[in-house]
């Protein structure tokens, strides 16, 4: 089968797509052949030995799939699923999965909402709700309101009766996040972007949703009001928020760290529960997930690039049926 490898840590641009054995599937998985990968900023530190977890050498990144199952009695059924880091990740033709993750699918649910509502709402959902402990009538300052588990933060802070102010970095960003249901939009990527929330939020936010880290991360203590939350989402800008902590203290502001993947594995029930309950409200018309943005398998290098540089909206995935199979072979998988 075609995987993509890491075989030295480094650069994404520096993954190789190669010929590698179909993967035995032990008695407590599933291999899948894939349909879609989702992408992932975590990909990017694993690719660049910058996450916790660091696989041993060769490896196939790819942190969650939808797939159908190959053999045994459950051949053909439709799942999505988080992969085991390292060994056989999801940017692959076909990728191992835990049974015990695995959520069937119907045939009419696309790939990217899949994914989607499978992390990226349970994300926001645990934090706004769990950590963040948002009430209604509150105001919550979301980052990165057109990414993946933003656009998931605006449309649940709304559904939980917050208003919502929403941040994105180009005017068709901001957009999107007004037709998600943001009551106002800032520029985060100006520098006064501060003043402008202070503006719409006198006595400051009372939650900050941040996936995005590093500068933006530590400006927004300055939005704090008090007794308001700040959520670590993630890190996407690149580096990790250096906190003033005098600005927690003088809102007696607290700042939570959220990590779905250890919600997952410490708390299993209620991450299933959260999880089923995001599945209903879509079910129900209650979310609305925005078009994935989906790179075809063999420009995974680009697609990483372009989700590192914050040009993707919603849920970005990788996927087999984008391009031909004549496109394909016309194609430099590392242009």
């Amino acid at each position: 089968m075609k995987a993509w490898r890491v075989e030295a840590i480094g650069d994404p641009a520096g993954l190789r797509l190669a010929d590698v054995p179909l993967p035995e599937p032990a008695a407590d998985e599933y291999l899948l052949k894939v349909e879609a990968a989702g992408l992932n900023f975590l990909d990017t530190l694993l690719v660049e030995g910058r996450y916790q977890v660091r696989p041993a050498l060769p490896f196939t990144p790819g942190m969650e799939v939808v797939g159908t199952v190959v053999g045994g009695a459950e051949a053909g059924l439709r799942v999505a699923a988080a992969t085991p880091s390292g060994r056989f990740g999801g940017f692959a033709e076909y990728a191992l999965v835990p049974r015990a993750e695995a959520v069937v699918l119907e045939a009419d649910v696309p790939p990217g909402v899949a994914l989607a509502l499978r992390g990226n709402y349970p994300t926001a959902l645990y934090a706004l709700r769990h950590a963040g402990r948002l009430a209604a009538g509150e105001t919550l300052l979301v980052h990165a309101g057109a990414g993946g588990v933003g656009s998931a933060a605006v449309q649940l802070g709304k559904a939980m009766g917050a208003r919502v102010i929403a941040t994105a970095g180009s005017d068709s960003k901001r957009e999107l996040c007004r037709a998600l249901g943001a009551d106002a939009v800032v520029d985060y990527g100006d520098a006064g972007w501060v003043d402008a929330v202070r503006a719409l939020a006198p006595r400051g936010v009372d939650l900050v949703f941040d996936p995005v880290g590093g500068e933006v991360g530590a400006q927004s203590a300055r939005c704090l009001g008090f007794g308001a939350r700040l959520l670590v989402v993630g890190f996407a800008g690149g580096t990790l928020t250096q906190l003033p902590a005098n600005r927690l203290l003088l809102a007696n502001a607290s700042a939570i760290g959220v990590l779905w993947g250890e919600v997952r594995k410490r708390e299993p029930a209620l991450a299933s529960r959260l999880a089923q309950e995001i599945r209903d409200w879509w079910r129900e018309g209650r979310l609305r997930p925005l078009e994935a943005t989906a790179f075809d398998f063999v420009r995974l290098p680009e697609a990483l690039a372009a989700l590192a540089q914050r040009r993707t909206c919603g849920k970005a995935i990788l996927t087999m049926f984008l391009m031909s199979p004549t496109e394909r072979a016309g194609s430099n998988p590392l242009a």
